[in-house]
């Protein structure tokens, strides 16, 4: 049997939502603020000092560690490849000199005429971090990262597994009853997000896996194919870090449940737009949820408008659907051509609108829907 859970989770078409990218430790901040980023923009770099490896010359060669000094071909600061000539013996009648070659690249960080050893610094190890989402760059941290800003339609679940990943959605299924089938996966579905219903198969998950693509949102998933998927038993303190190849989300809970008619509906409304994905799950303290988050794009905002059942001209009745003039009836009073830049930082199109209550305001046109004529 299911079994479902009802947290507040995020289920929305039109949402801001910022995401803190920050470096684990201190580096570059490789962005502005204001500058635009896509999914995969780095926005701050940082060096991971390589691991400290001993080399024990004294043993290696047979010599006591005070005379180490006086055999080394090197100095601290010099830089080795694996198979350099690091210290050398001298022979004596009969008796070959020895060597000793370094074992790893890297640089000597220290010659111990104590220890007898060298200690080799293996190389500086690249930690980027990327924006996750398509969106603006709202705040810089110095030397740590940034905070990048996006308005989207996002979509939280209760339980995920993988890592943070992009790509196009395609619902898969006809409704949210539908359990998602390796039949159900096609050809061209690599690198897409796949969304399901009521739940997935182990032979789905297998051949989505296979199949190069890197996400699956679906109503449900049975633990025990999980387990079998990723060989082990998953905890559910904190998930993220699995080393798989694909993201996997459940919107509902475990077992088999329908996927709610609301989530199922809104993204079946952002199939064929890219979106990010992250399954990272944490239930304790500092609430994790994983989510799908599409960015509105001009052409987004377009299909929203159109959809809301008219053309925006001067004299069309509105309803504003955002704060603070939220749920508001009005008529539009005027299209400025020029883009606006709004509280956040974007820069938007606006509109000009005399509210029923007879106030005169101007407000982003994504902003609003169109009360189509009776």
């Amino acid at each position: 049997m299911g079994s479902a859970y009802t947290p507040g989770l995020t289920v929305s078409k039109d949402v801001v939502v910022q995401r803190v990218r920050r470096l684990p430790i201190k580096g570059e901040v490789l962005v502005a603020k204001g500058d635009e980023v896509k999914f995969d923009t780095v926005v701050a770099r940082a060096m991971l000092p390589g691991p400290l490896q001993t080399i024990k010359l004294a043993e290696k060669l047979g010599v006591e560690a005070k005379e180490v000094p006086g055999v080394v071909t090197v100095k601290e600061g010099d830089t080795v490849a694996k198979g350099d000539i690091v210290a050398k013996t001298k022979g004596f009648l009969v008796f070959k000199g020895r060597e000793e070659a370094s074992p790893y690249d890297g640089v000597v960080e220290s010659i111990s005429e104590i220890t007898g050893s060298m200690l080799v610094r293996e190389p500086s190890i690249p930690v980027e971090i990327r924006a996750y989402v398509q969106g603006k760059v709202v705040d810089v941290m110095e030397s740590e990262g940034a905070v990048i800003e996006t308005r989207a339609a996002m979509v939280q679940g209760i339980f995920g597994v993988g890592g943070e990943r992009n790509g196009q959605i395609r619902v898969a299924v006809d409704s949210p009853s539908a359990v998602l089938d390796a039949k159900d996966i096609r050809d061209d579905d690599a690198g897409k997000i796949v969304v399901g219903g009521a739940g997935v198969t182990f032979e789905a998950i297998q051949k989505a896996n296979q199949s190069g693509i890197v996400g699956l949102v679906v109503g449900a998933v049975r633990d025990v194919d999980l387990t079998k998927f990723l060989g082990y038993d998953i905890g559910v303190a904190i998930t993220g870090q699995e080393q798989i190849n694909i993201t996997i989300i459940a919107t509902e809970g475990f077992g088999t449940l329908n996927m709610a008619d609301r989530t199922f509906n809104l993204l079946k409304t952002i199939e064929g737009q890219n979106a990010s994905i992250n399954g990272a799950t944490q239930i304790r303290a500092g609430v994790i949820r994983p989510e799908v988050i599409a960015p509105m794009t001009s052409a987004t905002g377009e299909a929203h408008m159109a959809a809301s059942g008219g053309t925006l001209a001067v004299g069309t009745s509105i309803r504003v659907i955002r704060e603070p003039y939220f749920g508001i009836l009005g008529k539009v009073t005027g299209l400025p051509p020029q883009l606006v830049t709004v509280e956040s930082g974007a820069e938007v199109r606006v509109l000009e609108a005399k509210l029923d209550d007879g106030r005169e305001v101007t407000v982003p046109r994504a902003n609003v829907e169109i009360i189509a004529a009776s």
